[in-house]
């Protein structure tokens, strides 16, 4: 996924975006995990997470990857056992740092499908639920996601790295292109 060349946007404080960057020279994930954004037509299939991280929050299916296992097999795999889609097709759309001050390290992978089979049902793990693109509830989203999900939307690959204090977001740093899934 080739990613960099025609944006950038940055966090206003500059102290705050020099403390990422510190973190980030030496910094190694503690788990990685996949999202994937399925699309139809002009609404986003949008999960509530039921339980573990994120519970309570509006996000896309995805989870954390098994040894040997691809993103996008994690990506797929996630989708079918938390609203019960089958993704035919996926493009990779972000590479995620979100670096936390106190908590797990996270490294998140994002992808966007329109090709899929099946009709999303509730779970023990995520409630279903269908958005307009033009009313996602970002209110009830992780707070990053307001700034790189409008990209990936409009077809732009994302590569940036967010900085959290006790799940606040404090700074952030990220690129985006026209996607080239190379």
């Amino acid at each position: 996924m080739s990613c960099a060349g025609n944006g950038k946007e940055v966090s206003p404080d500059a102290a705050l975006r020099s403390e990422l960057r510190r973190r980030l020279a030496t910094w190694t994930p503690d788990r990685v995990g996949t999202l994937m954004f399925i699309r139809d037509g002009g609404r986003l299939l949008l999960i509530r997470k039921k339980r573990g991280h994120g519970r309570g929050r509006i996000n896309a299916p995805g989870g954390k990857v098994e040894a040997g296992e691809s993103l996008l097999r994690c990506a797929v795999r996630e989708t079918q056992e938390e609203v019960g889609v089958r993704v035919a097709e996926a493009v990779p759309m972000a590479e995620l740092k979100f670096v936390d001050q106190a908590d797990e390290q996270w490294l998140g992978h994002v992808f966007l499908a329109s090709n899929y089979e099946g009709v999303p049902v509730e779970t023990a793990e995520a409630a279903p639920l269908w958005f307009p693109i033009d009313a996602i509830p970002y209110d009830e989203m992780w707070e990053d996601d307001r700034l790189w999900l409008p990209h990936v939307l409009l077809g732009r690959c994302v590569r940036g790295a967010f900085l959290f204090d006790a799940g606040k977001l404090v700074a952030y740093e990220f690129e985006w292109a026209r996607s080239d899934p190379s």
